[in-house]
């Protein structure tokens, strides 16, 4: 009797930690994709194995055929020309993070290689704030070269967005192209989504954070248009649905990581399901008294490491030679960035082109100026 009872005490506990397992390894299975950033220049993603301009005949390049699973080589091949918005996003989060970051600590590094997540490092395996921006990032960077390229006619299965039909107003009139978000929204979540499997907490909170950064892009549409009238009048006016600038996105995504919520799984319950019984996991504070995260919020469960020093086993550079803002309280300023360490101050003669002056036509002439700088960097 008292084997029963243990037996029963261990599936109760085996059920209840259950969501949590498989999350020491492969953390960052999703971001394997991640490679096509560096998979060659855009016109050799594809080549063509039959004969010239015929997309439909075409096969990946080998570089971008690993990076991506089974499924994502399949949309690729169902959406020709996709795969070069793709690797354009990619190639957007990643300037687009490093403008971000460039005076934090942690000032998203990346590495030169072809596949797997060791495009950003190690940080990626670690579930924490870092992890959660540039999962959403990269989601949304997706999403919003896959729309633009729709309407630039790049895509063959998908065009401009002409849904925008409803009722116009009294001086204007929908019309023209509007940027075609409900396909870039669909195939990123079948595309970036496609990685992700199991049921455990990082499960989650990349699915979370990969749709925020969808919501982040489709929320800053805006209406453009277009004056039409005698002489510029305006007497009515022509407009459409435009994608908001990415560095927009990128900016409200910084706030939400600022901001980020820190999150445990949660079972809702049991519901039956094709006979079944079916658990019901979900995201909720680590905190009760917070309250939940918003589908824009970013959200993680582990603490961030320690920025300030180098570490090897997480990729980490540390910040010792780090250029820092000695006037700045700020998180660039001196103090902060060095960790308080110190910092050495030198003077530094920097060649820069300056006095630039445009000659018809068309040449650009500079003078060469060479100038004093103070540079502090971090101890």
């Amino acid at each position: 009797m008292s084997s029963m009872r243990t037996t029963v005490v261990f599936v109760l506990v085996l059920m209840m930690v259950l969501p949590y397992l498989g999350t020491a390894k492969g953390r960052g299975r999703g971001s394997k994709w991640w490679g096509i950033a560096r998979a060659g220049e855009p016109n050799n993603l594809v080549s063509n194995s039959i004969k010239e301009n015929s997309i439909t005949n075409s096969y990946l390049d080998p570089d971008v055929h690993a990076t991506l699973r089974r499924k994502q080589r399949r949309l690729v091949r169902d959406h020709p020309g996709v795969v070069v918005a793709v690797a354009k996003g990619a190639k957007q989060a990643i300037s687009e993070c490093k403008h971000q970051f460039k005076n934090r600590r942690w000032n998203c590094p990346t590495k030169d290689f072809h596949r797997g997540r060791n495009l950003f490092g190690k940080i990626v395996d670690r579930a924490c704030r870092e992890t959660a921006f540039i999962y959403a990032l990269m989601s949304a960077a997706v999403t919003h070269s896959v729309s633009r390229a729709c309407s630039e006619g790049a895509i063959e299965s998908c065009t401009c967005d002409y849904s925008q039909r409803g009722p116009s107003g009294a001086d204007w009139e929908w019309g023209g192209c509007s940027d075609n978000i409900q396909f870039g929204v669909k195939f990123s979540r079948e595309f970036v989504d496609a990685g992700e499997k199991g049921r455990d907490i990082r499960y989650m909170m990349n699915l979370h954070n990969n749709e925020a950064g969808r919501v982040h892009v489709s929320t800053e549409m805006r209406q453009e248009c277009k004056c039409h009238g005698m002489s510029g009048s305006c007497t009515v006016r022509t407009c459409w649905m435009r994608l908001p600038f990415f560095r927009v996105v990128g900016d409200n995504l910084k706030d939400r990581f600022d901001g980020a919520s820190r999150v445990l799984i949660s079972n809702t319950g049991r519901t039956p399901g094709n006979g079944r019984k079916k658990y019901n996991y979900q995201l909720k504070p680590y905190n009760p008294e917070h309250k939940a995260p918003s589908k824009k919020d970013l959200v993680y469960y582990e603490n961030s490491p320690n920025f300030c020093e180098k570490n090897l086993k997480l990729g980490i550079a540390g910040t010792q030679g780090r250029v820092c803002n000695e006037t700045s309280i700020g998180v660039d300023g001196c103090d902060l960035m060095c960790c308080g360490r110190g910092y050495k101050t030198e003077v530094k003669e920097v060649v820069e082109r300056c006095a630039c002056t445009f000659h018809w036509c068309c040449e650009v002439k500079c003078k060469v100026c060479r100038t004093k700088k103070t540079i502090h960097t971090c101890l």
